[in-house]
């Protein structure tokens, strides 16, 4: 049994959620630590549960609340090392007992959770997504993805829910006021994923037939909304002849929880 719940999603703060029998995981603190306990306090959980927090980059929207949040708490928190070198202000938050080193492609246990971490193509320091099992029920975590590749579709593959990026519709971006290096940054090979390769992604996903249920997540602000984002994926997956009724599709809320997920 794996629930899994995003408590906030997108450019303004990610942090999510995930519950097995034995075990409480945060992925990302890149709010509050107020707003990660009033969220979890929402689905009926407690901040003072969680076990541990992973880190899937070092980016201020995945790791603002980090420090704070172990500190006040004591919850270990999980990241790789070039990952803990980037983000000294909160490191120095966090006691010693609580910061603990993993590396990309090793798995490593926590409690009745395998946890797997992979590479992803992102502007930062050693960034990575996770597979999470439990027993034959398994999750994937992949935002913050600059493109797609086989690599990435393989460890994706044999999970039954993916969390996947969504950021940007390409003609808004185009269109937005930010600057054309910006726009640059976040179009280009360690940016942000595009809805169009979203859609694509899920497409290839189906094919293995493992995939149940997908929940888009890291929604842009200013370059792309909710509405825009599933019909876009659901017009790709339509036109390659996937049936609808049998893959769950939702988008991650930006400043709440989203539903809760059964594996």
């Amino acid at each position: 049994m794996i629930k899994f719940c995003s408590l906030y999603s997108g450019s303004s703060g990610n942090c999510l959620f995930i519950h097995s029998k034995h075990t409480r995981l945060l992925i990302d603190a890149g709010v509050s630590c107020k707003k990660i306990g009033e969220a979890l306090d929402s689905i009926g959980e407690s901040i003072s549960d969680i076990d541990a927090i992973l880190v899937t980059h070092e980016h201020s929207d995945h790791i603002q609340g980090i420090g704070t949040t172990s500190q006040k708490f004591d919850i270990p928190v999980y990241a790789n090392e070039k990952t803990w070198n980037a983000m000294e202000k909160q490191r120095a938050k966090i006691d010693s007992n609580n910061i603990h080193i993993f590396e990309n492609d090793q798995d490593f246990q926590l409690n009745d959770l395998t946890i797997h971490p992979f590479s992803t193509p992102h502007d930062a320091a050693n960034p990575c997504g996770f597979n999470i099992h439990n027993g034959n029920k398994r999750l994937s975590i992949a935002t913050d993805l600059g493109h797609m590749n086989n690599q990435l579709i393989s460890e994706l593959y044999t999970s039954s829910f993916v969390f996947l990026e969504a950021n940007y519709d390409l003609e808004i971006l185009k269109a937005s006021r930010y600057p054309y290096p910006l726009k640059q940054r976040i179009s280009g090979p360690h940016g942000h994923l595009s809805n169009d390769t979203a859609g694509k992604t899920i497409h290839n996903l189906l094919l293995k037939k493992d995939l149940k249920e997908v929940m888009l997540g890291h929604l842009s602000k200013e370059n792309n909304f909710p509405e825009l984002a599933y019909q876009t994926v659901a017009n790709q997956l339509i036109e390659n002849h996937a049936d609808l009724e049998n893959i769950g599709l939702s988008v991650a809320n930006r400043y709440e929880p989203s539903k809760i997920v059964n594996l």
